[in-house]
């Protein structure tokens, strides 16, 4: 690591974050190249630069295709001017409001080269100054303390191991406040800003001389394993044995049970957990469990609308839309008015995406209302980006995914639409409500009317959120609130083999008969090490269809015949590296133009979600930048967000709900091992609209339908709607 030493002289880009890009003129340096004398761009996150001072960088010279040779930096320092220009040079920096070139040389003719230090340590002196007021003295005082004490509080967490963007983030959440903060309980951190996790601040704990088994350690050692244990397994609550088991691999020490008890207790004190019995609790995973029971429960205890005056608009209905529904359809529809709270489940085919226009029509006709009024009124809303398209074209109004409609905002993982700031609508209908999860459900239920109207509609019998929780099963489970089951096949025809097969897997009745008998469920038995080649050769045969048409659904990403592996060598199929085409490599992939990719994580104000798929529409170089094309919506990647994108060749089961694909492969072998699951399977099969492959092993296939064995999630939803809350 190099440094320049020299004078800032001026800003070219500022985010709100600190990051700053500017001009340095440089008066000495220890870099091979000797850039004394000269004026270059630096790059890097700072609290305040001024004119003034003179500064040291400590960093590198990297180059940059547009820009040219930058000085990235890593950390820096600043002295204060000491000679006497320099300093009246400061004090009419515009730092100090009101204070002159005049009255700046009248302080430095009697106080001199210690006129900083004075005004510091002993302001009164500066009464003696002909000119200056005491409201200039109790400025220049305070004015330069906090410029004083910024600066320190910059340089204590940098000491301390914290980058200069995670000091600069720390110091404008807690002001002057931040170093008694860190010294009572760095761990704080953790629950205030976002983006600082326990290991991270706990790496800078231990080495700045928190022991291994101090208190407050423990404390935030216990939320994190706890905290661990819900994101990997999706539990609500946690067991004492273990939380107590887990917790000294990450402390690296034991801990007497008694002082295990006494960190519990104070966790409790402290309103961080929740203890009922011999379950335990995070804070907001037992207020949301209970909050969704107290909502739902409310709303489905409200007086009903008589059904009566619903029946002849349901002729009307019929013959507006030019449809005729089943009774159990009709029963949907009719109780979506009715009622304030319904659950409408049901398997694939069975027309549950079908109704919901009918849902909102015949809300539209019994309000009087004018389709503008139902943009104000009522809100279409799913987990994902894909299942809120699919949802808006099968009833022709907008739908959005949740994480839009609550305004989710990146910067403070805060959502803005919440209990204080809620949303007008009056009723809200959600599709595919098997994948959210408990915390989102909380925070959708907060940011709508206690009195809003809600519908949730989902197959139950699909994989679980990947939060915490199973909140449409549990709700169903329960038994005690309203609920309508659609059961008559429509969506492909009652012959359909894929459709059967999807009922034959809930059934656990898995033949072989059903396979290869008709063009839509076929079966192509071959070795592991075949695999990929027998994917190779239905990519061939369907080269033609839509990105959006053709899907590779896989259990694992790992091995050999994970998605990883079989994202390669399909890309080497539909968009070979080629020299004419512009490509990036970020890690072990190479992405270029034409490429199929999907999204990981939300980016609410570029509207794309989790989940969703797109092509690379441009790779510039010479910036940098990768165009992701999501069905017409352009998104720019810059390295910083590289990571938030893969291949979509093939993706995750998980990642395909919400979607459905004309043709969907699927690869099975006994290498998925723990992967193999009866839900895992059913959702797979449920995504394929007209033609379905399985490749590989027969076993492995009977293995995943006949296992219902699978983690089954830790809950407390079903206990409260039946024993009330504790």
């Amino acid at each position: 690591m190099s440094y320049i030493k020299g004078n800032y002289t001026r800003t070219i880009f500022e985010s709100n974050t600190g990051y700053l890009v500017g001009l340095f003129k440089v008066l000495e340096t220890d870099d091979e190249v000797d850039y004394t004398g000269k004026t270059i761009t630096f790059t890097g996150y700072f609290h305040e630069l001024n004119n003034i001072d003179t500064y040291i960088f400590y960093g590198k010279v990297v180059h940059h295709d547009k820009y040219g040779e930058q000085f990235q930096v890593d950390h820096y320092e600043r002295s204060k001017p000491v000679e006497k220009d320099a300093i009246i040079e400061f004090l009419t920096s515009g730092l100090f409001k009101g204070i002159g070139e005049k009255k700046a040389k009248a302080i430095v003719d009697v106080l001199g080269r210690d006129t900083l230090k004075i005004i510091l340590e002993s302001p009164n002196n500066l009464i003696l100054i002909p000119g200056i007021s005491q409201n200039n003295i109790n400025m220049l005082h305070s004015k330069l303390k906090e410029y004083e004490e910024s600066y320190e509080i910059i340089l204590y967490l940098t000491e301390m191991g914290f980058s200069t963007k995670d000091s600069m983030v720390l110091y404008h959440k807690y002001k002057k406040q931040t170093r008694k903060i860190i010294e009572d309980n760095i761990y704080q951190i953790i629950d205030e800003v976002p983006d600082f996790y326990f290991k991270k601040i706990d790496m800078i704990a231990l080495r700045n001389g928190v022991l291994k088994d101090d208190f407050i350690r423990i404390q935030a050692a216990t939320l994190y394993v706890m905290s661990e244990v819900s994101n990997t397994y999706g539990h609500c609550y946690y067991s004492y044995d273990e939380i107590m088991l887990l917790l000294p691999r990450v402390l690296g020490c034991e801990i007497t049970e008694e002082r295990f008890k006494e960190v519990l207790l104070s966790l409790e004190k402290d309103m961080k957990i929740v203890i009922r019995e011999d379950r335990y609790y995070l804070s907001e995973m037992y207020e949301a469990e209970t909050f969704i029971v107290k909502r739902f429960r409310y709303l489905s205890r409200k007086k009903e609308k008589d059904m009566l005056l619903v029946d002849e608009s349901l002729h009307q209905l019929e013959e507006f839309l030019g449809v005729q529904y089943n009774p159990t359809q009709l029963e949907a529809i009719e109780k979506s008015y009715c009622k304030d709270f319904l659950i409408i489940t049901g398997g694939p085919g069975t027309g549950k995406t079908t109704i919901l226009r009918g849902i909102l029509e015949l809300y539209r006709m019994m309000k009087h209302y004018s389709f503008t009024d139902l943009l104000d009124k009522v809100a279409l809303l799913a987990p994902t980006g894909r299942a809120a398209k699919r949802m808006s074209e099968a009833t022709n109004f907008k739908a959005s995914t949740i994480h839009r409609f609550l305004k989710w905002q990146k910067e403070t993982n805060r959502f803005q639409v919440n209990e204080y700031h809620k949303s007008n609508v009056e009723f809200i209908i959600v599709d595919e409500a098997s994948m959210i999860d408990t915390l989102l459900m909380n925070n959708l239920l907060k940011g709508i009317s206690s009195n809003c109207k809600i519908v949730l509609v989902g197959d139950d019998h699909q994989l679980p959120s990947v939060g915490p929780g199973q909140v449409l099963r549990d709700v169903i489970q329960c038994n005690m609130l309203p609920v309508v089951e659609l059961t008559e096949l429509y969506r492909q025809g009652k012959d359909s083999n894929i459709i059967s097969l999807a009922y034959d897997i809930r059934r656990l009745d898995l033949g072989k008969d059903l396979f290869n008998q008709e063009d839509d469920l076929t079966f192509i038995d071959c070795k592991d090490s075949e695999i990929g080649s027998k994917i190779g050769e239905l990519c061939e045969t369907y080269r033609d269809l839509s990105y959006h048409d053709f899907q590779i659904l896989v259990p694992m990403y790992k091995g050999i015949n994970g998605i990883d592996e079989i994202n390669k060598s399909v890309q080497a199929i539909y968009n070979p590296i080629r020299k004419d085409l512009d490509s990036i490599k970020v890690g072990d992939v190479i992405f270029q133009e034409g490429d199929k990719v999907i999204q990981l994580t939300n980016m609410p104000d570029d509207n794309v979600y989790n989940g969703d798929i797109g092509v690379i529409d441009q790779i510039s170089l010479s910036k940098k930048e990768i165009y992701i094309d999501f069905d017409g919506n352009v998104v720019k990647y810059t390295p910083s967000s590289f990571h938030q994108f893969r291949l979509a060749y093939a993706i995750s089961i998980h990642k395909s709900q919400g979607s459905e694909f004309e043709v969907v492969v699927i690869p099975m072998v006994k290498g998925y091992h723990k992967m193999l699951y009866q839900r895992l399977i059913y959702t797979a099969v449920t995504r394929a609209k007209k033609k379905l492959y399985i490749i590989g092993d027969w076993n492995a296939l009977e293995m995943a339908c006949y296992n219902n064995n699978e983690d089954s999630r830790r809950t407390t939803i079903q206990d409260y709607f039946i024993s009330g809350i504790k």
